[in-house]
């Protein structure tokens, strides 16, 4: 079949697409590598990845194309499926005999409800998606399909047998070949990252057991499946070879870290390579370990600290120890290595003076940048389940983000109301970049490095505004 995978046009700057952590508008512009299309996409032979927000596609570039192609494979999450229902709708005007499926976490949990509330989806694929599409694009019959949830001719909804787990990783084919295909590669950027950069996945699932976390509880499992050191360093060189001016390589696995003696490989590897390289890393990983990988290229780790309160990590599952993350991030410092530190506010167990106790263990730490979330109970989580039974979560706020596509703080407390949640945010990106340590070290880097000077001064205005929104985001609420 003519097969389009979409990530469809939503709200401005919303980057909660195929490869997005969270679903909403972010303080700064960033855009993600959409890897969970592209990764079907590249089974998918003469297949077409269109991914409309970073390039800043219209529905009217998109709908002349409707009669080009027979399946449309379009990624959703659990903010954007209303307005992804809606493009679905303008396709099937423009091409009535267009079959269109959904991805993504919130259609793997919640597949008949999806298919129930959206009658213009003809099907839904659920865990490990990726050759469930390949049979669907092939033309196989849908009844015979594992993994698949669809709408029968006469409006019944089936709900196959579940595909088996994918054990061999090093089956899938490369992302970066649909990449390079099919996207302009610049378009994509994160604030913390050399830019232009490249991700894709070494593996999928985590070992750790977060109680919030979306996608090892939803799409990855908690098994740290992997492909082999020679499958990934293949991919690279194919990296390096087509995407000669890239300035860093970002490995977008749950937790890279989660095989020790596999990241020093993979590691040594690049290191023979020259390539500046991230990955996303739990906060306990010793120190001999982060002297190998910074002494092959690695310059920053991308690490969810969530809390510095002890209690709301036991809270959330964690499994981490406030003061083993304190000596994992004095080894850093000591190495070199930079962290993008992410935390999370009104998580259970918040207090106001628990706020306060992470910002200080923030401030104190002291992550070359952070970003901050509001903790967002999503379908299909420990802590979706437990908002529910606790009386946390209400309809009124289970849209996690506004009109304007910024986050809202979908939790609250007896004690601690939305509001306060939903403020607290800005206090924390306030008390942690408004001091003068920190302002000192980032002009310090933009007087070195021009790059750096533009590139610093555009975050400023967009950080800025993304102030503005929020206030204005609080005043509607």
């Amino acid at each position: 079949m003519r097969t389009l995978f979409l990530q469809a046009p939503t709200f401005d700057g919303f980057d909660g697409g195929a490869g997005a952590r969270y679903q909403a508008r972010r303080e700064i512009k960033s855009f993600w590598f959409p890897t969970w299309l592209a990764q079907p996409a590249a089974l998918v032979p003469g297949s077409k990845l269109i991914d409309a927000p970073p390039h800043g596609i219209t529905m009217g570039d998109i709908l002349p194309q409707a009669n080009d192609f027979d399946l449309c494979v379009m990624h959703t999450s659990t903010p954007s499926f209303a307005s992804d229902v809606k493009v679905a709708e303008m396709l099937k005007q423009a091409n009535p005999n267009l079959k269109i499926g959904l991805i993504g976490a919130k259609v793997a949990v919640q597949p008949d409800e999806s298919l129930r509330d959206a009658p213009v989806i003809d099907w839904v694929a659920r865990n490990d998606f990726d050759f469930t599409i390949k049979d669907v694009a092939e033309g196989l019959d849908w009844a015979t399909i594992k993994g698949l949830s669809y709408r029968t001719a006469d409006g019944l909804i089936v709900h196959n047998d579940d595909r088996e787990v994918l054990e061999d990783m090093d089956s899938l084919p490369f992302v970066s070949e649909v990449y390079k295909r099919d996207l302009d590669w610049k378009k994509y950027f994160i604030g913390y990252l050399k830019h232009p950069y490249v991700s894709f996945y070494t593996g999928r699932g985590c070992k750790s057991r977060c109680t919030f976390c979306l996608w090892p509880q939803t799409v990855g499992g908690h098994r740290y499946r992997t492909r082999s050191v020679e499958h990934v360093i293949a991919e690279v060189k194919y990296i390096l070879a087509n995407f000669p001016e890239m300035q860093e390589l970002f490995f977008d696995d749950d937790t890279f870290t989660d095989d020790l003696p596999r990241a020093e490989a993979i590691a040594k590897e690049l290191g023979k390579l020259g390539v500046t390289w991230s990955c996303n890393a739990k906060a306990n990983v010793p120190y001999a370990s982060l002297k190998v990988m910074r002494e092959n290229g690695l310059r920053l780790l991308l690490v969810g600290y969530e809390s510095g309160n002890q209690q709301i990590l036991h809270n959330i599952k964690k499994g981490m120890r406030v003061e083993v993350a304190r000596q994992f991030t004095k080894d850093c410092h000591e190495l070199g290595i930079a962290i993008h530190g992410t935390f999370i506010v009104g998580l259970p167990g918040e207090t106001r003076e628990t706020i306060q106790e992470t910002i200080k263990f923030a401030i104190e730490t002291n992550p070359h940048t952070i970003q901050v979330s509001l903790a967002a109970p999503y379908p299909g989580t420990y802590l979706w389940n437990q908002a529910e039974k606790e009386g946390w979560l209400d309809t009124a706020h289970t849209e996690y983000v506004d009109a304007h596509g910024v986050q809202i703080a979908p939790l609250h407390y007896p004690h601690l109301s939305h509001e306060e949640i939903f403020k607290a945010v800005e206090e924390f990106y306030r008390k942690f970049y408004f001091r003068v340590p920190k302002i000192a070290s980032i002009c310090g880097e933009m007087v070195r490095d021009r790059q750096m000077l533009v590139r610093r001064l555009r975050e400023g205005v967009e950080f800025f505004r993304f102030l503005k929104e929020r206030k204005t985001a609080a005043k509607a609420a």
